[in-house]
């Protein structure tokens, strides 16, 4: 594992951005982004972006949720705000579903006579018999 101070943390001045933050206090949060110049002015050569956030609850708890806004404008964005989210639940529910089935091929279940007790060979190994 790499020592923090070996790693090495820059900020790119030729990709600097003004974040601004505006909500509705409901049902999430818009980010525009506008691109400056390393003075802090705007740079009219790159485009402004726009950045949903938002949170699901699920059984194990709130998730985050952060996706792309293609708008132009801020309204834009805003209208656009509840069909870029519903993207981003559904890219996310197809995620998690792939987490479960990775975690669930991975189980791997102990076999035979040495498969006792964290496998040192102690009888038993969990083979439950019921009179």
């Amino acid at each position: 594992m790499a020592e923090a101070a070996d790693i090495e943390i820059e900020v790119d001045p030729n990709d600097l951005f003004k974040e601004e933050v505006f909500t509705d206090r409901r049902a999430g949060t818009i980010r525009r982004l506008t691109p400056v110049t390393g003075s802090g002015d705007v740079d009219e050569s790159r485009p402004v972006s726009y950045v949903g956030q938002a949170q699901i609850l699920t059984p194990m708890g709130s998730v985050p949720l952060a996706f792309e806004i293609d708008a132009a404008s801020l309204d834009e964005a805003a209208r656009k705000f509840a069909d870029a989210a519903k993207v981003a639940i559904a890219e996310t529910q197809r995620e998690i579903e792939e987490l479960r089935r990775e975690a669930a091929s991975s189980i791997v279940v102990p076999q035979g006579p040495s498969s006792g007790i964290g496998g040192a060979g102690i009888p038993g190994g969990g083979k439950i018999k019921l009179p």
